[in-house]
């Protein structure tokens, strides 16, 4: 059994409290799904339960793991830059459990992970393998370990759709119990049986963790009823306690104005003090039920606190896209990676406005076709383009700030607007002064996403807009793509995003660009 109890976690350069309390157990045919929002601590969770030596440079912990003789298969985000570089055959030698495994093994557990045998002794560099092939490749290597709970870090990242879609038959058929992070809401809702919720409220002040043995639809549903529940019930309490309030204060008011007037004799000229005691009696008895009320203040139902949702949109003057005129007229006879063709009679026009989704199996081309469209559109003058690659490294201009990002003037106005627009993405002020580059891959998301908004871009050319966006967070990003007025241009594949933004989707393929079916 695979235990946590009273895990917290305090970042140590800012001393900021990620996690607090975080307690689960986790048992065979358990797959808990680890929610929340970009830069709350998730992956640093599934470190500290792999090995702790992994979060030690910035984060310290308290609590207890109880792990003894488990065995551990952990799947970090991305491959280091380092590990990029290496054949696939050099990143196998470095697995322990490559070198143990006999032929058998190597051959049950490739083929448990939908590849061939042979792929071990691939010769190519894994920079060059598509992300699918990647994550059931270091799958693969996991399994030759034999491992009793598996950590997984983002494993549906850069996968197609058939490829998603073979992740949740993987999740759904493991024998040991998974743990793991994704943003992708189809796959949570498809495999999880239990949710761990991480998140900061307050400004990013107050972490508060939820552990819910349900499944991620349920978890949604059960937590927005909820507070709808408790927000009526608060409202109902809080009219009720102002209604008495009200009528206390009427009483107060007269009892004081009593005895500002109360005379001090009467009209035969004695001395008259039983007046005087009577109305200092009723102002006791209207301060005590003062109090009374106080203490049923402090009773009455919280109104529900859950962590604030990003906002952002684009200016619809500046934004929009004339209907009917073409944006992009792409003819591209055949398309390639190195030597090798990917596709033949790539052709792809759009007119305004136009979002098009652009699917196809992983190692078909998108992104190469997706750098071509935007070498095409981010030039001209006659529109305002802007792109988001999936590798944002070359985006975000060395060591410069999100503050420096967003306002290269430095004037003093367009960084109180750069200010602005950070903190309702939900940067703290801190962040917002970090080097992008060192940045969660959701915040860095959220700059670049906010540099468009900025730019007033009326062409986005987008590869995995949602890829880095919680699921709490990847439903605005939807509307807010959904509403935008210009052209659109992407690769994706999450299925919700084509299903809610893509008027139109298209699938590569050898012979070119088809529509979806």
């Amino acid at each position: 059994m695979f235990q946590v109890k009273n895990l917290t976690i305090t970042h140590k350069k800012d001393l900021t409290t990620l996690v607090e309390g975080l307690s689960f157990t986790l048992a065979p045919g358990d797959r808990a799904a680890v929610i929340g929002e970009e830069g709350n601590g998730k992956s640093t969770v599934l470190k500290l339960l792999y090995d702790s030596a992994l979060a030690e440079p910035y984060a310290e912990w308290t609590g207890e793991i109880v792990d003894k003789g488990l065995r551990k298969g952990y799947l970090a985000q991305e491959l280091t830059p380092e590990e990029l570089a290496l054949s696939v055959w050099e990143l196998c030698q470095r697995t322990p459990a490559f070198g143990d495994a006999d032929p058998r093994a190597l051959d049950r557990a490739a083929r448990q992970v939908g590849l061939a045998p042979e792929v071990f002794w691939d010769g190519r560099p894994m920079s060059t393998l598509s992300g699918g092939e990647r994550v059931k490749l270091r799958l693969a290597l996991l399994l030759l370990g034999r491992p009793d709970v598996l950590l997984l870090d983002e494993p549906s990242n850069d996968l197609d759709v058939p490829t998603l879609e073979w992740l949740e038959g993987f999740l759904l058929g493991s024998q040991v119990p998974v743990l793991y992070i994704s943003h992708d809401e189809t796959l949570l809702k498809r495999t999880a049986n239990m949710v761990i919720h991480l998140e900061r409220l307050r400004r990013r002040t107050l972490p508060r963790c939820t552990v819910s043995r349900t499944g991620y639809g349920e978890y949604v549903e059960r937590r927005q009823a909820g507070f709808a529940h408790q927000e009526q019930k608060a409202r109902k309490e809080r009219a009720e306690y102002d209604a008495k309030m009200e009528k206390f204060r009427q009483i107060r008011d007269k009892v004081e104005h009593a005895q500002a007037h109360v005379p001090g004799y009467n009209s035969a000229g004695i001395p008259n003090p039983a007046e005087g005691r009577l109305l200092k009696k009723k102002m006791h008895a209207v301060l005590s039920m003062g109090r009374r009320f106080e203490r049923e203040k402090e009773d009455m139902t919280a109104m529900p606190e859950w962590e604030e949702a990003i906002l952002t949109f684009f200016d619809a003057g500046r934004s929009a896209f004339p209907a009917g005129k073409t944006a992009l007229r792409l003819d591209v006879p055949e398309l390639t990676a190195g030597d090798r063709v990917l596709a033949r009679d790539v052709r792809l026009w759009v007119t305004g406005p136009e979002k098009i989704g652009i699917v196809g199996p992983n190692g078909a081309g998108k992104s190469t076709l997706l750098k071509l469209v935007a070498d095409e559109l981010l030039p001209r003058q006659d529109i305002r383009a802007a792109y988001m690659p999936q590798d944002y490294g070359d985006l975000l201009l060395g060591d410069k700030t999100p503050v420096e990002v967003l306002a290269p003037s430095g004037h003093k106005d367009d960084i109180t607007r750069a200010r602005t627009l950070l903190g309702n993405m939900k940067y703290k002020a801190e962040e917002m002064e970090h080097p992008a580059a060192g940045l969660s891959g959701g915040q860095r998301a959220k700059l670049l996403f906010l540099s468009m908004v900025l730019n007033g871009a009326n062409v986005l050319v987008l590869d995995e807009p949602t890829r880095n966006f919680s699921p709490l967070s990847a439903p605005v990003i939807r509307r807010v793509l959904a509403d935008f007025p210009g052209v659109l241009i992407s690769v994706s594949h999450d299925r919700l995003y084509l299903e809610q933004v893509c008027t139109r989707v298209l699938e590569l393929g050898p012979d070119g660009l088809k529509e979806a079916t």
